[in-house]
């Protein structure tokens, strides 16, 4: 028998954009009947993990209960939302609840592709082949980089949109600066091959990271795609304009292709982008009126990153309390 529970607010997320704007919300009218669809246990600060693979952070301080950062008052539905029914204010959980709402904020987060790059997630892990973008590969690439004493570090990064665009190259400043303090810098041969046609896509960051890329004596590969990885031959190949070309690697830092959540991307709420559709400047959705995005599931054209969710909280709520009024 399906069930049907009904709040005034219903946020999709418990992420730092979900959180963060029912924390805005409470702030604003203390007593809001809000509730928050997320089914993991556990709550990341994802930024740190930069820090884990970097010797400074270890795993767990990262990684806290979902139930000790879930805002007090909050009612907290343990499930996966599935399905969206904007039409009928409704959304359906996995085990077939419906929740119906009066106001809707979608803040489910961004997907990890790993798929989209062949041969990549059977290697994860082994082989010299890690990633900061996940919670127990971190760790791992912490020790890759005081392993190393000579060969070559490939750090890559795919197109946008990912998760905090100037992650991939923190990894790779970190591993340097450890590398250069060892006196090994000078026999690692580093690779950054970015997808992107520029350093990092605010310009007046470019020429102080460019003084880094010198000084670390990084070779800079710009259109430079992953799309293989051969983790026993220590293999990886990626598309240029010239055509594939293949490396081998001692280190293979990898960041995966990012899409919207899947359910995202097939409900009525998604943009061609697959991610929720809505208007730049009020967070507000094109065509739901009582629907708002946040976090890196909107396709608002900021970076997707924690301090964007935090400058995103208050206005989604601000806007969410007008609708509801």
């Amino acid at each position: 028998m399906t069930t049907t529970q009904r709040h005034d607010i219903v946020i999709v997320g418990g992420g730092a954009a979900g959180i963060g704007t029912a924390s805005s919300l409470l702030k604003r009218r203390a007593g809001l009947d809000i509730a928050i669809v997320e089914p993991a246990e556990h709550h990341f600060y994802q930024p740190g993990w930069t820090m884990v693979g970097g010797g400074v952070f270890k795993a767990p301080v990262t990684r806290r209960p979902m139930a000790s950062v879930m805002p007090k008052g909050v009612t907290w539905v343990r499930q996966a939302a599935t399905t969206f029914q904007p039409d009928r204010n409704q959304v359906t959980l996995a085990d077939g609840t419906r929740l119906t709402y009066r106001v809707l904020i979608v803040a489910p987060g961004i997907r990890l592709a790993w798929e989209k790059i062949a041969g990549l997630e059977s290697t994860l892990g082994q082989n010299g082949v890690t990633s900061n973008y996940h919670y127990d590969l971190a760790p791992y690439t912490w020790e890759l980089v005081q392993r190393l004493k000579s060969g070559r570090a490939i750090f890559s990064q795919p197109p946008m949109p990912i998760k905090c665009a100037g992650a991939p190259q923190k990894a790779m400043y970190l591993s340097c600066d450890v590398w250069q303090d060892a006196g090994v810098l000078g026999n690692i041969e580093v690779e950054f091959r970015n997808a992107g046609a520029v350093l990092f896509g605010v310009a007046d960051y470019v020429p102080a990271l460019m003084e880094y890329v010198e000084q670390y004596g990084i070779q800079l590969k710009l259109g430079s795609t992953l799309v293989a990885v051969d983790g026993p031959a220590r293999t990886a190949t990626f598309a240029t304009a010239e055509g594939e070309v293949q490396r081998t690697f001692d280190m293979l830092h990898v960041v995966p292709p990012q899409v919207a959540p899947q359910f995202l991307a097939d409900s009525p709420l998604a943009a061609e982008s697959g991610f929720v559709d809505v208007d730049p400047s009020t967070l507000q959705h094109v065509r739901y009126p009582n629907v708002f995005g946040a976090g890196d599931a909107g396709s608002m054209p900021n970076a997707k990153t924690a301090a964007a969710a935090r400058k995103q909280a208050p206005i989604v709520a601000v806007n969410a309390l007008a609708v509801l009024d």
